[in-house]
């Protein structure tokens, strides 16, 4: 559990330095409003009675609506100009029976833990609790709002329980005229009574309703009966692979400076290797261009000279058939 206040309680002269832990948690079953034809959530937005427009969160105010329908409003300077109490202390204001506290008056109950320094007055003032069987009523600032509040005992812990205010208890504004009863009707209900006696034990009750709808989700999500919606996730409709955005990143990152793609440690040494065999290719291919350059030249020299001979030739016989004209 994680303390949500800490401050002292405070008896007499004694300081008793505590933490404050919620003692409750709801374990309702909550459900969202969605859109029966695709699962889709509904949301709300909010609307101004007057002007119909859809107002920001920065131009909303706290407003206190008068009896007969005038809306006061409260801006945030008006509201920091109120009392309000910091006060770390849980003021013991007087020790009562613990009969004389109505149940309906609780309201939110919390566990107090002493600091190391006061485990003693702790167990001291736990003890006179359980000997005096009586509650100690306090005072105490909870949220900077001053609230009454009682310290009991339950098992080996302190605990407190706020309570609601006086005016905040209704008063049934209904009787009840059952007409005549008879003795052999109180009789019966008496004996009804006793047969059902018993003593209370948590473990006997359970939350069936509860049960039932897990059960039934459950069942749904076997057999398929699932609305896939675009956020049907478990985080805020994302979801996100970290180690491929982080490998993304690197390649857009190579990519910008001009360099390959990324590989593994095993891949970048077979494409060592590949390139250094790539290397070595253009230079074989080099030496076999010469050696086919030299054989090209060999192969050329008769036909040269063959070509040569042949022009000799012609021009001997275009003398000797010039010579006659010449005559």
């Amino acid at each position: 559990m994680r303390a949500i206040w800490k401050g002292a309680v405070s008896f007499g002269l004694v300081n008793v330095p505590v933490k404050l832990y919620a003692a409750t948690e709801s374990h309702d079953v909550s459900f969202r409003q969605v859109h029966v034809a695709d699962g889709g959530r509904i949301r709300y937005q909010r609307i101004c009675s007057v002007d119909g427009e859809e107002v920001p969160y920065s131009e909303i105010a706290k407003g206190y609506e008068t009896e007969d329908g005038e809306m006061v409003v409260l801006t945030d300077d008006d509201m920091a100009e109120l009392p309000a109490s910091s006060s770390r202390e849980i003021a013991v204001e007087k020790f009562v029976p613990s009969d004389q506290i109505d149940p309906m008056l609780f309201e939110k109950s919390y566990y107090l833990e002493p600091e190391k320094s006061g485990a003693k007055p702790y167990a001291l003032l736990r003890q006179a609790l359980v000997d005096a069987d009586r509650m100690a009523v306090v005072t105490v600032a909870l949220r900077q709002r001053t609230s009454i509040a009682v310290l009991r005992v339950r098992e080996d812990v302190i605990v407190l329980q706020t309570m609601m205010w006086p005016d905040e208890i209704r008063t049934p504004d209904f009787s009840v005229e059952p007409g005549e009863v008879k003795d052999s009707e109180v009789a019966m209900a008496t004996m009804l009574v006793e047969t059902l006696a018993g003593d209370f034990d948590t473990a006997e009750f359970e939350d069936d309703y509860a049960g039932a709808v897990e059960a039934l989700v459950k069942a749904k999500i076997e057999g398929g009966e699932l609305k896939r919606t675009a956020t049907s996730t478990k985080s805020s409709g994302e979801v996100v692979d970290l180690l491929a955005a982080l490998q993304r990143s690197v390649d857009a990152a190579k990519s910008a400076r001009g360099e390959a793609g990324p590989a593994s440690a095993p891949a970048g040494k077979t494409t060592t290797k590949t390139t250094k065999k790539a290397a070595k290719k253009p230079t074989t291919k080099a030496t076999a261009t010469k050696g086919t350059a030299k054989k090209s030249t060999a192969k050329k020299t008769p036909a040269a000279k063959t070509a040569k001979t042949a022009k000799t030739a012609a021009t001997r016989t275009t003398r000797k058939a010039a010579a006659p004209k010449a005559s």
